[in-house]
């Protein structure tokens, strides 16, 4: 696709006198004369049909060294796995349906460092200042979005986002994101049960006519509510609905978890002395820098809530601490960032084909963080009586300084080296440390490339882990920091399609969740001795005339999997066939099949938020198919797909985590609308 601004289309008027008045009477400048005359300059005026090679978009990472465009896409790819749960490369395990608690199926350990709340249990369906697209619209450019179970609301999505150029130089856009699932058990019609999620924000790109100065600014918010039901009463709800599953009833119908987040990020950098500009042989053109400043600002405020509004009557929780008819438990974070930077880059004249290129990045960042945690209790009023009362239980703050700085080394277009390292120096996580190093070997097109990779993190306990107090939890271990080696080997081949992928991973100190006995009392563990985990991944996909057989597969080696609670082999398989539907509707149609080996399922600590080690129960594993189809019509693509096509088939249903089934075969719509005007 280019990526280069094309060209208007344009065509000369044609100018010679109005002769439409011939034989006509009146004077040479009465209305008839003027009337053709507009009418005539009407039909030769020039012509712009605006469309998708008008938007350019890029990102913060792709900033981060140069300045660098890129076009639009806005093809079918991966267009009906819209959520965020049935991603082909990192799918879920999760409590039923889009919008609830999720963590990853596959081993895919936290990359940070730093203060955590140890709260992801919602993290999918959260929008972050690193997440948003920053575009360049020569015109203005809106996509509507909406995604929905037809005959019924169990999944609702709607997204929607606009941008355009105020300016030649200076972009704004919005982006507004509607969860409207539905629980599908018992007492589904209850308000609680439902998913309630909106993303929010504002975001904006200006930049100097010169190139020097650039501005990346963007206003969040995320408001999330997720049902915690506690699960079924049923153990198995395939067999046990005798008039149907929709009637089994769950065990906490009202309470629900809620997340606010908002945040304001701004970050600013400079360029400072010669700058260079470099055209790819794919088109897209970066202006490159020799030396630059930059300054990053981010305010934010988290907020996670527990209400249990209903009576613990079939013994979700071990037991309570401050109130046995409901909670009320709440963690508020303040985080306040300062980043600072300079990067200066060394490169020769010529910079068509960079070789010996030196860069060099030094930074500090300061983060300071508050945060309060509270109950519900009982309490004494002023008038002696005992009334329920929101308690604080903890109320802290403190500050981290961390020192970073990567550098990276080009001997030519084809061998790159890089290594980050990021350590903190001073405040409450001191010593946590990320040092990586990537090398990338790249031979011709038809050879394809190899990157090389190695990391070292250690990472303190997160708060949970730590320190916690809630109605039916309270939490004060010790614990190490957990460390991770990896050592990683790609190979990637665009001309034959392919994508391998190895990885080693030496885990020490590992955190997690269990219960003893395969109880309901979760807590947190550390597992002393060393886990060694092997993962390969690979994606190929064939080609045959208008058949496409796309394929990515996992396999996962471990010495304590049922520590790790993941599969050893996970799959996915799309088959299907393109072609042109009356000459205007460019479509897709075929099957996908995902599968994973039998694997012990976690359990779910509810108001806590954590997949935990619970019960040793080993769910039978069969594939899950949906069958597909999918195409564009001008500005608008659209997919009809029949998830679960193969229910009843081999199983009634299946689970991924003790005690939430995974919804039923149902026929899903997606419609997306593309406005450039």
């Amino acid at each position: 696709m280019p990526s280069t601004y094309p060209g208007q289309q344009t065509r000369e008027p044609v100018y010679s006198r109005d002769t439409s008045s011939r034989g006509r009477t009146g004077r040479p400048g009465d209305a008839n004369n003027i009337d053709s005359i507009r009418a005539r300059q009407a039909r030769n005026k020039d012509s712009i049909e605006f469309n998708s090679k008008f938007i350019k978009v890029t990102s913060e990472r792709l900033l981060s060294d140069s300045t660098q465009l890129f076009p639009l896409d806005t093809g079918l790819v991966n267009f009906e796995n819209y959520s965020p749960l049935n991603q082909p490369r990192n799918p879920k395990i999760h409590l039923g349906y889009l919008g609830t608690s999720q963590r990853d199926l596959l081993f895919n350990p936290r990359k940070t460092i730093g203060f955590d709340e140890s709260m992801h249990a919602l993290d999918a369906y959260l929008i972050n200042p690193q997440d948003i697209n920053y575009f360049n619209a020569r015109a203005p450019y809106t996509l509507l979005s909406l995604y929905n179970t037809l005959g019924s609301t169990r999944e609702q999505y709607f997204k929607a986002l606009h941008t355009q150029n105020v300016k030649p130089n200076w972009n704004v856009g919005f982006m507004l994101n509607f969860n409207g699932s539905r629980g599908y058990y018992s007492y589904n019609n209850i308000l609680r049960q439902n998913v309630a999620g909106m993303n929010g924000g504002f975001f904006t790109w200006y930049h100097s006519v010169n190139h020097r100065y650039n501005l990346l600014g963007n206003i969040l918010v995320n408001n999330l509510k997720a049902p915690e039901t506690g699960g079924l009463l049923e153990d198995d709800a395939f067999s046990s609905a005798t008039f149907g599953k929709s009637t089994l009833p769950v065990k906490l119908p009202s309470s629900y978890t809620s997340w606010k987040n908002t945040g304001i990020y701004v970050k600013q950098f400079y360029y400072i002395g010669h700058i260079d500009t470099a055209k790819k042989a794919t088109g897209s053109t970066s202006v490159l820098p020799t030396q630059r400043v930059s300054y990053t600002l981010y305010y934010n405020t988290r907020r996670y809530e527990y209400l249990q509004n209903d009576q613990d009557t079939y013994g979700v929780f071990p037991d309570y601490f401050f109130s046995a008819a409901r909670s009320r438990d709440s963690l508020s974070v303040f985080h306040l960032q300062n980043d600072f930077s300079y990067s200066f880059y060394l490169r020769g004249k010529s910079v068509k084909m960079i070789k010996n290129e030196l860069k060099l990045d030094v930074g500090l960042v300061q983060d300071y963080y508050k945060y309060s945690q509270y109950v519900s209790d009982t309490v004494l009023n002023e008038f002696g009586r005992k009334v329920m009362k929101q308690v604080r239980m903890q109320n802290e703050n403190f500050q981290n300084i961390t020192l970073k700085a990567r550098l990276g080394y080009r001997f030519s277009d084809r061998i790159n080296l890089d290594g980050d390292i990021r350590q903190i120096v001073q405040g409450r996580n001191f010593g946590d440390l990320l040092y990586d190093v990537k090398l990338t070997l790249a031979g011709g097109q038809k050879a394809g490339r190899i990157v090389l990779g190695a990391y070292q993190q250690s990472s303190s306990p997160g708060l949970m882990y730590t320190d916690w107090i809630s109605n039916h939890y309270i939490f004060h271990p010790g614990f190490n920091k957990q460390k991770i080696t990896n050592l990683s080997f790609n190979y990637v081949n665009d001309v034959l399609k392919l994508d391998l992928k190895a990885e080693y991973f030496l885990i020490n100190d590992y955190l997690y969740f269990s219960a003893s006995n395969g109880g309901i009392d979760a807590a947190p563990m550390q597992f002393g001795s060393a886990i060694n985990m092997l993962k390969l991944s690979v994606g190929k996909n064939l080609t045959w005339r208008k058949f496409h057989f796309d394929n990515y597969v996992v396999y996962q080696k471990s010495d304590n999997l049922a520590l790790l609670r993941t599969p050893e082999v996970y799959t996915y398989s799309s088959l299907y066939h393109g072609s042109t539907l009356f000459d205007v509707l460019k479509s897709q149609y075929g099957i996908s099949v995902r599968y994973n080996t039998a694997y012990t399922a976690p359990s779910y600590a509810v108001g806590l938020g954590q997949f935990y080690n619970g019960a040793n129960v080993t769910f039978t594993s069969y594939p899950v198919a949906s069958v597909f189809f999918k195409a564009t019509l001008q500005r608008t693509n659209i997919f009809l797909q029949y998830d679960y096509a193969n229910q009843g088939l081999f199983s009634k249903g299946f689970y991924t985590v003790n005690r939430y089934p995974q919804l039923d075969a149902v026929l899903k719509l997606g419609v997306a609308w593309t406005f450039y005007n």
